[in-house]
């Protein structure tokens, strides 16, 4: 039976894409740029292909690697989780999704505040570490919600755990989730949960992603409709809204993440494994913590032996990003960058897939590999990899 199995390792960019906008960093190249700080070597990735996708310094190409290699382009406006992990799955989006760089407007906040009872403080951009450090005291105090965005389509709601029960704060962002609809539909509402006193605040695992209702005919939902499997590790349940998901393993972290994909490579036979190993991003990335986000792919890189133990004859593996984070520049935003691509299993041919135009073309392959209808976007590469 066929089963394709996808990782995306979140924000592990190949470096600035082509379509960039004015505000977007051309230098960016969160994987180049990392390996070359801390030296790495990633001697299991590189047997795969690693090193041909791009020039690193510590990871260099290998004659015969074992997965067919290239990197994808993003298409879709934006270059956020949601966007990225959509057209992933064949839904490139034509417009971006909209962004606060001011705050939130009156009618939304007024909004939020009737609903949920509770006064609002922030709203702003902020990174969430600095802005729980210098309103978390005042939350405590008060008991209002502090809001806030980034240059990404989020609607952010931080809280302490001993302040605002936890399922009141996720009932907020369902509320928010219900405001922020039509002209306002924005990527995601997430709960962004803390505790600890003054001084020494620290973000919990307890973080919920509300996301907008993705669109029909994408990957996830053509294999609902072919009654094929689709398993989700990590935030996929988030990022899709729970949609066209037979079932989901929970995990908070990266080493969750892996110890969820070998449990469904165990215990799922055929469809769909799509798995988020959220780290990258949310510990590293975001913090400009480029040693971190270096031992981060080293334990993924540790990991690959035991996902070549579970691959079966008819399977198919990618790994992927969604977008960059570059932890080694100024800012701690998101990056437009291309993404890598390697797709390993005991029937793919070891070559060279290029640059594809559109992360699309990745979501189109499964969907031919698997017997799915073809996506709203996207063009296969089955044919020259099987």
């Amino acid at each position: 039976m066929k089963r394709a199995v996808i990782i995306v390792l979140d924000s592990v960019g190949v470096g600035a894409a082509a379509n960039l906008a004015p505000q977007d960093n051309p230098n960016a190249n969160t994987l180049a740029h990392v390996v070359e700080a801390a030296n790495l070597r990633l001697p299991e990735l590189q047997y795969l292909g690693l090193g041909n996708i791009l020039p690193l310094d510590s990871v260099p190409p290998t004659k015969q690697p074992l997965a067919a290699w290239g990197r994808m382009a993003p298409l879709s406006h934006g270059k956020d989780t949601t966007s990225g992990h959509w057209e992933l799955a064949g839904l490139v989006l034509d417009k971006p999704m909209p962004t606060y760089p001011n705050g939130f407007p009156p009618e939304i906040m007024e909004a939020f505040v009737t609903a949920t009872g509770r006064a609002v403080i922030g709203n702003k951009v902020a990174s969430g570490t600095t802005i729980i450090a210098e309103l978390g005291e005042e939350h405590m105090r008060t008991g209002n919600l502090i809001v806030y965005t980034s240059a990404d389509s989020v609607f952010q709601i931080a809280a302490h755990e001993q302040v605002v029960p936890l399922m009141e704060l996720y009932d907020a962002c369902r509320m928010a989730r219900a405001i922020l609809q039509g002209p306002h539909s924005v990527g995601r509402v997430i709960a962004r949960p803390f505790v600890g006193i003054p001084g020494n605040f620290t973000r919990t695992e307890n973080r919920r992603d509300y996301s907008l209702l993705p669109p029909a005919g994408g990957l996830l939902w053509q294999l609902r409709h072919q009654q094929l499997p689709v398993v989700s590790i990590g935030k996929i349940i988030d990022i899709f809204a729970g949609q066209d998901i037979s079932a989901s393993l929970e995990a908070h972290n990266n080493q969750e993440a892996m110890s969820a994909l070998l449990h469904a490579m165990d215990d799922t036979d055929n469809g769909l494994i799509f798995a988020n190993l959220v780290d990258f991003d949310m510990l590293y990335g975001h913090r400009n913590n480029a040693a971190g986000y270096a031992r981060a792919l080293a334990e993924f890189d540790a990991f690959i032996p035991s996902l070549a133990e579970r691959l079966r004859e008819e399977d198919i593996l990618i790994i992927t990003a969604d977008h960059g984070n570059d932890p080694t520049t100024a800012g701690t935003d998101h990056d437009r960058e291309n993404v890598p691509l390697l797709v390993w299993g005991p029937r793919v041919k070891p070559l060279d897939l290029g640059l594809r135009a559109t992360f699309a073309d990745l979501g189109a392959t499964v969907a031919e590999y698997l017997n799915a209808p073809p996506l709203p976007a996207g063009c296969s590469f089955l044919r020259m990899i099987i």
